[in-house]
């Protein structure tokens, strides 16, 4: 068996596939039960945030297990196959490790050196021993990533390479400067009481804010929550002296009327559709400032001077007959037929013609010569004449500059923190709203700089495969070696009881020397063979040390699966009844 991963993230795919494809934890619970029910796979897991899906497997067959995985996948997201998979990657045995250790230091989030990605694993790996989906090379790897990515924040800077997604977002709604500074005294909204909603709100908390709603589909998590924001927050010494925070729990019902309220809201949650439509926040807007809220492009598009008719050859009095070009290949390039490629090849005064008339001005309709080759010669013979006075071809004038109008400064700050989307993008275009999603976090950290820690934490898991490879490689062989010395017991035991049967005077004294020595003798015999065979295991290619100690010895395959699944149980009623 071997462990396979097959996902997509904020490296492969855009966020609009990402957000299409987002998993609901029913549709979670549903493909972990599928995967393992499907012929390749033994155990499974998945990990979904708000910037990944991955599904882990360990799997028998490596071409059939990404198969199976991709179909699954597409199934239970509801994104097609065909769309879905040029956005997949595949890992397998040790890279699929390597990328699973980076994910948990974060070298693999959207932040680098976040650490909420932690929890997030910790949740999956609860998940698939909920439904009894993570067996012993789940467990060991998941577990292992848990440590591996505490002992990279532990040991290293990574966490001064970025932060967490949280705290990312709110830097940009505050235009890259002091969060503090500009959190201190607001009115926050926060929609959602999940972790990434209660991490935010906790943030908010921490800068200043003077007062948090929360809002949430399930009344008794949005007063909990409340509840320990005001506790946990509601005294506390902050630069400008001491500041309470009211926090409060509010139906979902209340949102547009608090948001009018809100100077900031953060939303994250579940939900399939869209939570804030860009009509609610342009009310939101309006509600605070007392006048509409205007799109960005709305009086750009009352200043736009209304364009010539586009019908073809029906006009009254059009001097042109353009009926022929609606046939010209042209059209499949999408410009309109009266745009510069229904007019190319057209004569100077034809085209001065048309121009005239869709002026509404004097159409000279008298019939007018076709240009001859002698008239370009005198035409290109003054050009160059004009070239060498002036040194240069004159230029033609460009277009005037587009003046760029200036956004007024925000009223209302917008954190989408949610997978699909809660708030409607065409907010971005609303005056008076500044809205930061994932799509344009996704923009803002690909030029974050890298911190020298990185280096160190990627050596980390280099030695942190290369030693969990080892110990599951050895692990592999150990049911085979314990298979080996009960065999050997056997034989021990079977020879004793042929000599009592042939020397049945035998004292009990002398009997029991002679069973120790016969163990003494077995045991030195296998000692250095099974010793060396898990030292060779562990290395590199070493799976077939198992194949070859079987083959070796003879051992029946059956006492040797009978020793795994009796190693396994033992584990399992180890983890039910939890830590000592």
């Amino acid at each position: 068996m071997s462990l396979l991963v097959v996902g997509l993230s904020h490296r492969s795919a855009p966020v609009s596939v990402l957000e299409r494809a987002s998993l609901s934890t029913d549709a979670q619970f549903k493909l972990l039960q599928d995967t393992v029910a499907a012929e390749p796979a033994a155990e499974a897991a998945v990990l979904a945030t708000c910037n990944r899906i991955e599904l882990y497997a360990d799997v028998d067959k490596f071409h059939a297990g990404v198969a199976e995985l991709s179909t699954l996948l597409a199934q239970h997201s509801g994104v097609g196959l065909e769309e879905l998979t040029p956005y997949l990657y595949v890992h397998y045995e040790d890279r699929a490790v390597h990328h699973f250790f980076s994910v948990a230091c974060g070298l693999d989030s959207m932040v680098v050196g976040e650490g909420q990605i932690l929890g997030q694993i910790k949740d999956a790996l609860a998940r698939a021993q909920e439904l009894h989906t993570a067996g012993r090379l789940l467990n060991d790897l998941f577990q292992q990533a848990l440590r591996v990515g505490k002992r990279a924040h532990s040991e290293t800077g990574i966490d001064r390479a970025g932060q967490s997604l949280v705290t990312f977002g709110l830097e940009q709604l505050a235009a890259g400067g002091d969060v503090t500074a500009w959190a201190r005294g607001k009115k926050a909204l926060v929609i959602g009481a999940g972790s990434m909603s209660s991490l935010a709100a906790a943030t908010l908390a921490r800068a200043g804010v003077a007062e948090i709603v929360v809002a949430n589909r399930t009344p008794d998590r949005a007063e909990r929550l409340a509840h320990l924001l005001e506790e946990q927050y509601g005294q506390r010494l902050t630069q400008g002296g001491d500041t309470d925070v009211s926090a409060r729990a509010v139906p979902m019902e209340s949102v547009p009327a608090e948001l009018t309220r809100a100077d900031v809201a953060v939303s994250c949650t579940g939900a399939t559709g869209l939570v804030l439509t860009a009509e609610a926040v342009a009310e939101a807007v309006e509600g605070r400032t007392g006048t509409p809220a205007a799109f960005d492009d709305e009086s750009a598009a009352t200043d736009v001077r209304p364009l010539p008719p586009t019908s073809v050859g029906t006009d009254e009095n059009c001097p042109l007959d353009l009926a022929a070009v609606q046939q010209a290949p042209v059209q499949q390039s999408g410009f309109s037929v009266l745009g510069e490629a229904a007019v190319a090849g057209m004569d100077a005064a034809t085209l001065e013609q048309h121009a005239a008339w869709v002026d509404n001005a004097t159409v000279d309709r008298r019939p007018t010569a076709r240009r001859t080759p002698e008239a370009d010669a005198e035409l290109i013979t003054a050009l160059a004449a004009t070239a060498a006075t002036l040194g240069r071809i004159p230029e033609r004038r460009g277009p005037e500059p587009v003046a760029t109008l200036v956004r007024p400064e925000p009223v209302l700050f917008l954190l989408d923190l949610a997978m699909p989307r809660d708030v409607d993008p065409a907010a971005h275009r609303l005056a008076g709203v500044r809205l930061v999603d994932i799509e344009s976090l996704a923009e803002a950290s690909a030029d974050a700089p890298m911190a020298a820690d990185v280096d160190q934490v990627r050596r980390i898991v280099a030695d942190e495969v290369a030693a969990f490879g080892a110990a599951q490689r050895a692990a592999h062989i150990t049911p085979t070696v314990v298979a080996l010395r009960t065999m050997a017991a056997e034989v021990v035991a079977t020879e004793i009881a042929r000599l009592d049967g042939r020397l049945p005077g035998l004292d009990d004294k002398h009997r029991a020397e002679i069973t120790q020595t016969v163990k003494r003798v077995v045991d030195k015999l296998l000692h250095a063979p099974t010793v060396r065979v898990k030292q060779l295991a562990a290395e590199p290619g070493g799976a077939g040390y198992a194949d070859a100690l079987r083959t070796l010895f003879d051992l029946d395959p059956e006492a040797v699966a009978a020793v795994s699944r009796a190693e396994e149980s033992t584990e399992k009623n180890a983890e039910s009844r939890g830590p000592a």
